[in-house]
């Protein structure tokens, strides 16, 4: 039975959880840690300094500053700005993922239990958290650091979130077990106690809150397509100072493209 309830709870919140949104547009291979602030942008490749962007255009490679002519600088600020501005795109994308996948999931508790239950609301109150927490390491201001395998610290947007926001709907079914048993054994009197009417009834449910967020989900798959592209120009860019300046040559640390990934 709790399998169950949790297929049920868990088949709303689809839209983010089994990657109906387009998050698979680009394969992006970061080959380096990276921090980014407002001052600087840095990338370290196995605990040793690769190269800084300060400022607006100022290169520093192995510690040396570089010398740049007019076309150099332009191109380093371009770079370190569509860096700097890829981040609230994330941060964008992050947010509305997790908004759409918290109304899916209130909805279906909503459905077992009625508006306004504890549970829904303790849910609701553990992804608020969540987002709280996108906001404020999604943040240039703040600044952004990323290992070489993911973002320090708690990572909010691989498989750590997803784990996180899969774990708090379980625990919130362990903890309310009881209610939600005697709403499974209401909603069973109403299909009659067939259970495979309720099965469908619940299946029928799920694809009905699918259809309400289909266009929401295709917004937010707009979205990580414009951040792909983004992705893209900042590779291109990468590549153009890489040709343009003798120390940058032989670093290469972000790769961008399109996987073969086609929209339902």
């Amino acid at each position: 039975m709790k399998k169950l309830l949790l297929a049920s709870l868990m088949f709303a919140s689809t839209p983010l959880l089994a990657h109906d949104i387009n998050t698979d547009a680009c394969d992006v291979d970061l080959d380096a840690g990276v921090k980014i602030n407002a001052a600087e942008i840095s990338f370290t490749h196995k605990g040793q300094d690769l190269y800084q962007i300060v400022g607006r255009d100022t290169l520093i490679v192995d510690g040396e500053t570089i010398s740049l002519n007019s076309r150099q600088e332009q191109l380093v600020e371009e770079y370190a700005s569509s860096i700097r501005d890829v981040v609230p795109q994330v941060k964008t994308i992050a947010l509305d993922a997790l908004e759409l996948a918290n109304d899916g999931v209130t909805l279906a508790f909503n459905e077992l239990l009625g508006e306004g239950n504890d549970i829904g609301a303790e849910l609701s109150n553990e992804i608020a958290n969540i987002g709280e927490a996108i906001d404020m390491k999604l943040s240039v201001e703040n600044g952004i650091e990323f290992s070489e395998n993911g973002m320090t610290g708690e990572d909010l947007l691989g498989e750590d979130f997803e784990q996180r926001f899969e774990d708090s709907i379980e625990r919130a079914v362990e903890n309310s077990m009881g209610s939600l048993l005697i709403a499974v054994g209401q909603q069973l009197l109403m299909s009659g106690g067939d259970m495979e009417a309720f099965e469908a009834r619940m299946e029928t449910f799920g694809e009905q809150i699918e259809y309400q967020m289909e266009t929401r989900a295709r917004a937010i798959e707009d979205s990580a397509d414009e951040l792909c592209s983004a992705m893209m120009e900042i590779d291109a860019l990468e590549k153009a100072l890489q040709d343009e300046v003798d120390a940058l040559s032989d670093i290469d640390v972000l790769n961008v493209k399109l996987s073969n990934h086609d929209k339902a």
